[in-house]
């Protein structure tokens, strides 16, 4: 029997979570019964790591693995080959089934940081290439009959690039119809994702009530962004991945701008709701946000490595922050934008091509974090976001 509190079942459904089909209600009632249900959480493998947003679905994996339900951790071994248009204005490129096998190799390991694969109720590892890969073109063309051109342009990227005149293949198509088909071939009652895998994780509730005549749920949470509503990722240089040390992790959240705070402790700690409302209370009233986001850091940190870690990262970050003896008189610069146009601004860069000499020589910091990504950018914390130039040279943003 799987737990059947009301209260646990409402956290649930709610703390981190954007939508719930077919509805919020009557996924409760489901839960109500008892009765062990199955979900799945599909990761494609694009690259080595996973990373902080994966780490968000994997802790509500946890919480229902924890409720006593089964869950599934399905690689994505074959629709990584095809590559998820989603969120994309240009084609994926494609990669090769070496990358794809490469790239999974350490997949197992690092969920284990979050999800159980043994004990009682262990988590399942399973690869869609298992039944994708087998799939006929006769069968193929029944499952693509369940949907229609139309639905497939109702995607926001896809009509974005037909606007701009850019390019959709037909390969990209195939895409939520193989997604929808995992549903189908583990026969799941349920689907989790970040809110923009929401059109992929429904057309697999489709197929499953058209092919089996089988209801599905389906949860989408929110995602961990920026206030411009951009997603951590490598473009924007603050990716944190299962890979980092205690002190990248730090130094990266540490980067983030004021309004990640919030949405930071509700997707990635356990303090309470009640907690997180009394956290905006005081920042609202004029605490330091870079007092709150040190805890937050702290917080992230403990959870993949341990209390001593974490304080000792928060610690060394001090130190070297210290160190630096930012000016009180620096120059001020106002909207934040592109890392290397800034530099020129400041003055610390002679030409756009100098300030992306700069950041590969790993001359540049922000918030005390080295700038590793030529595309990075700035969006200035309220209290202003430090960007430097080797040890002497420093500017303020300001929003």
């Amino acid at each position: 029997m799987a737990q059947t509190d009301s209260q646990l079942i409402e956290t649930f459904l709610t703390r981190g979570i954007e939508h719930v089909y077919p509805s919020k209600e009557i996924v409760k009632t489901w839960f109500l019964k008892g009765e062990p249900l199955t979900m799945y959480l599909g990761i494609d493998p694009t690259g080595p790591t996973l990373h902080l947003g994966h780490a968000i679905i994997l802790r509500k994996m946890r919480h229902f693995q924890d409720m006593g339900h089964k869950i599934i951790l399905l690689i994505g071994d074959f629709t990584g080959l095809i590559g998820d248009p989603t969120d994309k204005s240009a084609t994926r490129v494609r990669q090769t089934k070496d990358q794809v096998f490469e790239n999974a190799k350490l997949y197992k390991e690092q969920a284990a940081k979050i999800i159980r694969f043994d004990g009682d109720n262990p988590a399942e590892l399973r690869y869609n290439s298992s039944w994708l890969a087998k799939l006929t073109f006769e069968e193929l063309v029944e499952l693509a009959a369940h949907f229609t051109v139309q639905q497939m342009l109702e995607r926001d990227m896809f009509d974005k690039r037909l606007q701009e005149g850019r390019p959709i293949y037909l390969h990209e198509f195939f895409y939520p119809l193989m997604q929808g088909y995992d549903s189908v071939a583990m026969d799941v009652d349920g689907e989790i994702g970040g809110n923009d895998q929401i059109f992929n994780m429904l057309a697999g509730r489709t197929l499953l009530k058209e092919i089996k005549q089988k209801e599905k749920f389906v949860i989408g949470m929110k995602l961990l962004v920026d206030p411009t509503g951009k997603k951590m990722g490598k473009s924007e240089g603050n990716m944190i991945t299962f890979k980092d040390s205690a002190d990248e992790m730090f130094g990266k959240i540490m980067g983030w701008t004021d309004g990640m705070i919030l949405p930071g402790f509700e997707l990635l700690t356990s303090v309470s709701l009640e907690e997180i409302e009394v956290i905006r209370q005081d920042l609202e009233n004029g605490k330091n946000p870079r007092e709150v986001k040190a805890e937050l850091a702290r917080y992230v940190v403990s959870f993949f490595f341990d209390n001593h870690e974490a304080q000792t990262a928060s610690d060394r970050f001090d130190k070297i922050f210290q160190k630096h003896e930012i000016p009180q008189d620096i120059q001020t610069l106002f909207g934040g934008g592109l890392v290397i146009e800034l530099l020129e601004q400041a003055g610390f860069a002679s030409s756009k091509s100098d300030a992306r000499r700069l950041i590969k020589e790993q001359a540049v910091q922000i918030d005390g974090v080295v700038v590793s990504d030529i595309g990075a950018v700035i969006e200035p914390a309220q209290n202003g976001t430090i960007l430097q130039k080797g040890k002497r040279f420093f500017v303020r943003i300001m929003p």
